[in-house]
């Protein structure tokens, strides 16, 4: 399609969809169908064509609809004769539209087939609970995002349970669900999340995949959790192989776009310890210079204004100006600790980050006021409900403890911003 000046040649394919709007919208399914599209100059580079839609039409209350919304003649009775309807329609070049305020924008005005945000989400699956996919996936849905899951492993539950069953996936068998993509040219998106993982070879196939769609789509944008280990009594501990944080160092921090480390796994891969917030800051710089753009330390034991009941999160961002100048902004975030063993919230972060730094994509501190201020409403839902059902002085169970995600769904969707970041 064109750009700023004129809609210009419009694929084949968008015009059918055009077509399969207007009789699904239009005309009920009903009849012999035909129609036929033209583009027309753009006015100011709004990307406004013309579809005149030409349809023979049966006697019916919905034929008489139709022809009223689009100023049909009619014959006596009130249903439709064959004849020429036009409706609007705003086109633009193939990228995202959900959220507003995201990188392409929504376009006004009605759309036949409105060009989707979709995210390739490559991460665990549970058939009970919230973690990996299944943390990620409703976020982003109810944000406006289409998700494709790719389950890298599929387990009964999450391995804070006594007991859990499943399958992992490994690397051919990703490889092989992506050629299926390939195959029927569906493998087309804005936007790659990748979470927990343990296999290196997996891991390696998943950057393979990343730099294949980055070369058909240059805006594409890869978020990373690095989940590799954390922090417990001030001592880090890996829970995935060593021999993944290579893998995550060399090959999939240069090709991520934003990063959501914790303390621990942001010195893992840097090879430098945080004490101060300077430290922190420094470490971040060094991510930046590895290849991400936006740098989020999701948590740390950083002793923060408010005191040690508070965890500290810091967040970077570097754009490049249209003159090649860099900037920066900072961040640091003070939100209440839980005392509770949640798990899944690294997965529901980094989804919510990708979704609000989409439609915020330059103000990352507005995009992490939502996305941390939506985890407390969550997490505060989750630890009451939990509670409620443990029984006064018990502590609740893993399962008391699964992510209130369905319940929080307008929290998810419209956060009441209570944490507040600062500009440093």
């Amino acid at each position: 399609m064109g750009g700023s000046g004129s809609v210009g040649a419009v694929s084949e394919g968008l015009w059918g969809a055009v077509g399969v709007w207007v009789q699904r919208e239009c005309g009920g399914g009903r009849g012999p169908f035909k129609w036929r599209c033209r583009a027309l100059p753009a006015h100011s580079g709004s990307g406004l064509a013309d579809v005149k839609a030409f349809r023979c039409l049966r006697r019916s209350p919905e034929s008489a609809a139709w022809a009223r919304r689009f100023a049909l003649p009619c014959a006596p009775g009130g249903s439709a004769l064959p004849g020429e309807g036009r409706l609007r329609l705003r086109l633009r070049p193939a990228a995202c539209s959900c959220g507003s305020g995201g990188r392409a924008g929504r376009a006004g005005g009605m759309e036949a087939e409105e060009a989707r945000c979709r995210v390739l989400s490559i991460q665990s699956h549970v058939v009970c609970g919230y973690v990996g996919n299944k943390a990620a996936s409703f976020p982003l849905q109810v944000l406006g995002f289409e998700v494709d899951p790719v389950n890298s492993v599929q387990f009964s539950n999450h391995t804070g349970y006594a007991h859990w069953k499943g399958q992992m996936l490994n690397s051919d068998e990703l490889h092989e669900l992506y050629e299926g993509l390939k195959l029927n040219n569906v493998n087309h998106y804005d936007y790659v999340l990748t979470g927990y993982t343990r296999d290196a070879s997996f891991l390696a196939t998943v950057v393979d995949i990343v730099q294949e769609l980055k070369l058909q789509n240059s805006d594409l944008v890869y978020v990373c959790d690095p989940v590799m280990g954390d922090k417990w009594k001030g001592e880090g501990s890996m829970y995935v192989p060593k021999e993944l944080l290579p893998v995550y160092r060399d090959r999939v921090v240069p090709v991520a776009d934003i990063i959501t480390p914790n303390q621990f796994e942001a010195e893992l891969l840097t090879g430098r310890k945080i004490h101060t917030e300077k430290e922190a800051l420094e470490v971040m710089d060094m991510l930046h210079a590895m290849g991400p753009e936006t740098v989020v330390i999701t948590s740390s034991d950083l002793q923060g204004s408010l005191g040690s009941d508070f965890l500290i999160a810091l967040g970077s961002q570097r754009k490049t100006r249209a003159d090649g100048t860099k900037v920066t902004q900072r961040i640091r975030m003070e939100s209440p600790k839980v005392d509770a063993d949640f798990v899944g919230t690294g997965d529901l972060f980094a989804a919510m980050l990708l979704a609000w730094t989409h439609k915020h994509p330059n103000n990352l501190k507005v995009a992490c006021e939502k996305t941390v201020s939506a985890m407390q409403h969550v997490l505060q839902r989750t630890i009451k409900c939990a509670k409620a059902h443990a029984g006064k002085g018990n502590k609740p169970s893993p399962a008391q403890l699964e992510l209130r995600m369905v319940q929080s769904k307008k929290d998810i969707e419209n956060p009441e911003i209570i944490i507040k970041a600062t500009e440093l």
